[in-house]
């Protein structure tokens, strides 16, 4: 009997260890208290939202009140919003030669940005500016390059972008690469060159993160076989909820959790909801006709043109079931469950999507997440994790393999 009850012990000590660290569900009162003081204390971090194409093209000022946009100084503050990157993207049809320029127009116009508003705003760099900022009540504004092609094949160009603060590279966009493969076309390379390579192990000696959102399959796990440090999905969601090729499979997201790295979460309605995903294919064939003659119609005026496909789009969204933000959580749930939570965060992709589902319609709703979290029993300690914790490890993590490369004689991984 002794024995028996010996090894019964052990087995319920096996099966609680292997629980995930979500707790018992809470009361109402009990959730709403966690998600409070969450809320207070955490450092909430967005990887990925598109802002600065609407500061540089259309002379939006982050401090607006009466902000149409999905991110402004007010709706982070309302968000608790501690720090965000954003996006450098440029169009994969922008003509080659201005690739560059294009670039640094973004970073500049970000710059001003910060500079006009440094009462609330701060560049960071580390992440102990992160933290630093935080402390001082500051909101900290890093940058992302999103696209690999904007260093138009020439290494020193990550030098200068990571001179001028880009602490990321998305390694590609919607379209291959000349050195690597996307999840928005067919595979030229077989995932990545040996110039791809140069990129990644660049990228590690200079203390860039690596970002594998917009890649394809292939391109994800050659990337995982190169890299010395942690990779990050800056703005990807869970294949096996919303069945896209931008969306992250279960196999993917633990090799992501091995290689110690973290998945933030995409907040747009196709990437989160299949029924949504089916009823945009049905629309989008005449929806993309309209925003290639609206490109052909005002394509020399930028402004213009945002105003004209920002309505079109309106039109369109207005046929589709947009899911509730619980969906963002069913997501964070699933990446927990095949990959654990010290390896989930959030990248919304605000200002950048078209569909944000309802209850998240801009940074300020952050907190809707955070109590919907709270609710299903994540803790404190799970949720500051989730929110900024696990991006924060990453980034430390990143910058001290940067140091132990840059000691070497050779420089080299």
């Amino acid at each position: 009997m002794q024995r028996f009850q010996r090894g019964l012990g052990i087995l319920l000590v096996a099966a609680l260890a292997a629980c995930p660290l979500i707790s018992a569900q809470p009361t109402p009162a009990e959730a709403e208290k966690v998600a409070e003081q969450v809320l207070e204390r955490a450092i909430l971090i967005d990887t990925h939202a598109d802002t600065p194409q609407m500061m540089l093209d259309e002379g939006y000022d982050l401090a607006d009140p009466n902000s149409p946009f999905m991110i402004s100084i007010p709706k982070m503050r309302a968000g608790h919003l501690g720090a965000v990157f954003f996006s450098i993207w440029v169009d994969v049809d922008w003509p080659k030669q201005a690739l560059i320029h294009r670039a640094l127009d973004l970073i500049d116009v970000v710059d001003e940005q910060v500079a006009r508003h440094s009462d609330a705003l701060r560049l960071a760099t580390t992440a102990d500016d992160v933290v630093g900022l935080h402390r001082q009540g500051k909101i900290a504004i890093l940058l992302g390059l999103e696209g690999g092609y904007q260093i138009e094949n020439d290494l020193r160009a990550l030098d200068i972008f990571h001179r001028l603060g880009v602490r990321y590279m998305t390694l590609t966009h919607m379209a291959n690469t000349d050195w690597a493969d996307s999840s928005g076309a067919s595979p030229r390379w077989n995932g990545l060159t040996d110039f791809g390579r140069q990129v990644i192990w660049r990228m590690n000696r200079l203390g860039m993160m690596v970002d594998i959102s917009h890649v394809s399959d292939k391109t994800f796990y050659d990337t995982l076989a190169v890299t010395r440090a942690p990779v990050i999905a800056s703005h990807s969601s869970c294949r096996a909820l919303a069945n896209v090729r931008r969306n992250m499979t279960d196999d993917m997201i633990r090799a992501l959790a091995k290689n110690g790295g973290v998945m933030q979460i995409n907040f747009y309605s196709g990437f989160l909801d299949a029924e949504y995903a089916a009823a945009y294919r049905e629309i989008a064939k005449q929806m993309h006709a309209e925003e290639k003659a609206a490109h052909k119609q005002f394509g020399n005026d930028r402004k213009r043109l945002a105003e004209e496909l920002r309505k079109i789009s309106a039109r369109y969204e207005e046929q589709l079931p947009r899911p509730s933000y619980t969906r963002i959580a069913d997501h964070i749930d699933h990446a927990v469950k095949a990959g654990g939570v010290d390896y989930v965060g959030l990248g919304s992709d605000f200002d950048g999507i078209s569909s944000t589902p309802r209850g998240m319609e801009d940074v300020s709703k952050l907190p809707n997440l955070v109590r919907e979290l709270a609710r299903r029993g994540y803790g404190e300690e799970e949720l500051e994790k989730i929110l900024g914790g696990n991006l924060l490890r990453v980034m430390r993590r990143v910058e001290e393999v940067a140091r132990q490369i840059q000691a070497r004689k050779d420089g080299q991984p």
